[in-house]
């Protein structure tokens, strides 16, 4: 077909173009969460875990629960003024919680309950004994989920550093000995914390201050004369040019 006799089989194709939208500075480079990639790992052969996997609680703890001798601050602490030691606790295992909100719950259940059944068995001759029984059943109640409510962060301490339950139950330990748990607890942070510490300082040493003294830099502006002689030797030679006879 002669060129120009007949039009061009070829269609030009043509994009509208759209009204290009204004893109802020590192918007396309915005990490991706995939969740194939979220996965918990074992640290030592970095294999996949199941979701439901709980590593084993079969580590003791460092103090027993009647060794409140061995830290005399947070014994005192635990036996004058055990809201504050609570709070402390509190605190250490959840960091979100401020130590005041716990102490307050503490001290109103706790030192509250034990000055209420201080006055009705002080008052005992001029309460009614029905209602004395009542007040006994109501302290009784909230001694018992006063337990349960301590005995939870007991709980979370043990999953944090997977800890036996020693002597018995989390909860059953608090409503028992529950100021003996207190300062077993916080005994038990401490430690831990002091041994992250020590594992994590690492101390260098810095390099030894090296000087030279007046005989050594008379040797080494020696030793760079005497090298610098056969240059000048081998310039002289150079220097030298041939004559033909």
């Amino acid at each position: 077909m002669a060129e120009g006799s007949a039009g061009s089989r070829y269609v030009k194709l043509r994009k509208e173009q759209a009204p290009v939208e204004d893109i802020t500075p590192g918007e396309l480079n915005q990490p991706i969460d995939v969740p194939q990639l979220n996965v918990r790992k074992c640290h030592e052969c970095m294999q996949v875990l199941p979701e439901t996997y709980e590593p084993p609680s079969d580590e003791n703890w460092t103090t027993g629960i009647f060794g409140c001798a061995e830290d005399p601050e947070s014994c005192r602490t635990g036996l004058f003024c055990p809201c504050v030691l609570f709070g402390r606790n509190v605190e250490a295992v959840r960091e979100e919680i401020p130590w005041t909100q716990p102490c307050v719950c503490h001290a109103v259940c706790v030192e509250g309950g034990m000055a209420l059944a201080a006055v009705t068995a002080l008052f005992s001759g001029y309460i009614d004994p029905q209602t004395t029984v009542v007040i006994c059943e109501g302290l009784f109640f909230a001694w018992w989920m006063c337990g349960i409510y301590s005995g939870l962060f007991r709980q979370e301490l043990q999953k944090k550093y997977h800890l036996k339950n020693a002597p018995c139950d989390h909860c059953m330990v608090h409503c028992c000995l529950h100021w003996c748990a207190l300062c077993q607890e916080h005994r038990e942070m401490k430690n831990h914390l002091s041994d992250a510490d020590a594992s994590s300082s690492t101390t260098m040493d810095p390099p030894p201050v090296q000087a030279m003294s007046t005989e050594e830099r008379k040797e080494a502006s020696s030793s760079s004369s005497s090298t610098s002689s056969p240059s000048s030797a081998k310039s002289q030679h150079n220097d030298l040019e041939m004559v033909p006879l």
